[in-house]
């Protein structure tokens, strides 16, 4: 399993538009995503394809996110949902 860690960026945290564009990018992906804040146990990892868990989080600006995927492609994919959180999704 690959791991990644991200610190949100958007100055207001992962509210619904960031979440949104989170959440999308990460349904387009070949492999599946979970995301939880770091610290927090394996077993409380989240959807990272849904809206309402991304929201769930209730990550704010400067919080720390572990996201995780397996598979061939995993490494390339949480590389690019990691520099999207990393992103001031608010503005652009």
């Amino acid at each position: 399993m690959s791991e990644r860690r991200a610190t949100i960026a958007s100055r207001v945290g992962l509210h619904l538009r960031p979440a949104a564009l989170f959440a999308e990018a990460a349904a387009r992906l070949p492999v599946e995503v979970t995301i939880a804040r770091d610290g927090a146990p394996v077993q409380d990892a989240l959807n990272a394809a849904s809206v309402l868990a991304v929201l769930s989080l209730g990550a704010e600006c400067g919080d720390v996110v572990v996201l995780r995927a397996e598979g061939a492609d995993a490494d390339v994919a949480l590389a690019s949902l990691a520099a999207f959180l990393e992103r001031d999704l608010d503005a652009e």
